[in-house]
């Protein structure tokens, strides 16, 4: 699903099959890294899922799917301008197309850095399907929290704990997790129990890291 979706999109700007294929190839290679146990090709499958149910609500689809595809196409746990970079990536390999929203698109991948309310509301979708993992149930959040910490193995525990920690209370302390309202109603609860459940194994040193 996750190829054919992409060359589908691709081939509407593109008819360089060479092309569209050799981009499609880098995003599966740069998301199949080794490195990589949670931001990988399980979750845009699972973004796209996710996508399915809302598509009604969006606006400019093909921009929304461009982001999503190329929103962690660079990643790397100890850089701070992932983001960044993967907007400019995609910014290099798109601008090769007749595609024409380059910049709207860059801004919405850009924006999974703060993960901030946005005045457009595919951003705002956007981001609720990038974080829509938070809201599953307490075991699929327990394996997505394990593959977090997998990827910042380079990290010892103490160091870790204190760093998601961190990430976790400046999420929670949002007036929501969520910013539209079809994943408030869906995952808020949820998403909170689960943070606040790994929030407090953390602070309390239960929770065994293995790396």
């Amino acid at each position: 699903m996750l190829e054919q979706t992409f060359i589908d999109l691709i081939t509407n700007y593109s008819d360089n099959k060479s092309y569209n294929l050799e981009c499609w190839k880098e995003i599966k290679k740069n998301y199949t890294s080794k490195s990589r146990h949670y931001h990988n090709l399980q979750h845009l499958e699972h973004m796209l899922n996710e996508l399915e149910s809302v598509k009604s609500q969006v606006q400019d689809l093909d921009t929304l799917l461009f982001a999503i595809y190329y929103h962690d196409i660079f990643y790397k746990s100890t850089k701070t301008d992932n983001e960044h970079q993967s907007a400019l990536l995609f910014e290099k390999r798109i601008s090769k197309t007749t595609f024409p929203n380059i910049n709207k698109c860059k801004a919405q991948i850009e924006a999974t850095k703060e993960h901030k309310l946005s005045t457009d509301p595919d951003t705002n979708l956007l981001l609720d399907l990038d974080l829509s993992i938070l809201g599953k149930d307490p075991k699929e959040y327990q394996t997505y929290s394990a593959n977090i910490r997998k990827e910042y193995k380079i990290y010892p525990n103490f160091m870790y704990r204190k760093g998601r920690a961190k990430a976790l209370n400046s999420i929670l302390q949002q007036d929501t997790i969520f910013k539209t309202d079809t994943f408030i109603t869906k995952y808020e609860a949820q998403a909170r129990e689960n943070l606040k459940t790994e929030l407090e194994l953390l602070e309390g040193g239960l929770f065994n890291y293995h790396n």
